[in-house]
């Protein structure tokens, strides 16, 4: 049985990676800051929930002793929580502005990922998913022909590209561990006002196959649905 621990899974990307999961049988964890829509999205799901905010130290510490207790392992860390900060004109964005999505967007994977590894080092097969974005490639958002070419979101893109470069480090660095970044492409959530072409289930293909891949699949790599991606 593998256990599978998401952030954000209360909506969106992650309680649809939630969903496939657990119906490709794995035991998964629905971590969540809001506890009443962390408690309602298990509920629903048929998952236990656990409370995280992954900007706080003391939460995310407190979240992976529960796991501790309860599951005495993990298999599967899938960094998804997200937030998207400001668009458009940077003219007025501040050092706060930054210092909030940053927050989320990495250093919430390193406090996570930190916290959990003892957890994932007890697992015959560790597996880390960075929910990145094509957003922050610098060869998509230059490309003409590619959506990503035509949004200014300077923040989260910025972050994204962190998230996506702290990915390649981490699977340098943890031999044991598989430390992978998923692109879901331009999908239909609340962080873009539903207004992707792609539905949750498509833009959570590339997370899912990072997830269910045998060992010895490879780490250090970058892929949305149709495979991989230029990471530069």
């Amino acid at each position: 049985m593998t256990t599978t621990f998401i952030t954000g899974a209360n909506k969106g990307l992650g309680h649809e990676t939630a969903r496939r999961l657990l119906a490709l049988g794995h035991t998964v964890i629905v971590g969540a800051r809001d506890e009443e829509r962390g408690v309602a999205a298990a509920a629903e799901l048929g998952a236990r929930y656990v409370r995280i905010d992954v900007t706080d130290d003391a939460s995310v510490a407190a979240a992976a002793a529960d796991v501790a207790v309860h599951e005495g392992v993990l298999d599967v860390l899938i960094n998804n929580a997200g937030v998207h900060g400001p668009y458009g004109d940077p003219a007025e964005l501040t050092g706060a502005d930054a210092l909030a999505v940053f927050d989320v967007n990495v250093f919430g994977a390193v406090r996570t990922t930190t916290a959990f590894l003892p957890l994932l080092r007890r697992s015959a097969d560790p597996v880390v998913i960075n929910v990145s974005s094509g957003m922050g490639s610098l060869a998509i958002t230059h490309d003409p022909s590619r959506i990503e070419s035509s949004v200014v979101a300077p923040l989260y893109t910025a972050s994204k590209a962190a998230l996506t470069m702290l990915t390649t480090q981490y699977a340098k660095a943890l031999k044991d561990v598989r430390v992978n970044a998923a692109d879901p492409g331009y999908t239909a959530t609340d962080l873009n006002g539903h207004s992707g072409p792609q539905t949750v289930t498509e833009g959570t293909d590339a997370i899912v196959r990072l997830a269910t891949e045998g060992p010895g699949a490879g780490s250090g790599r970058f892929i949305d649905r149709e495979g991989p991606l230029d990471m530069s």
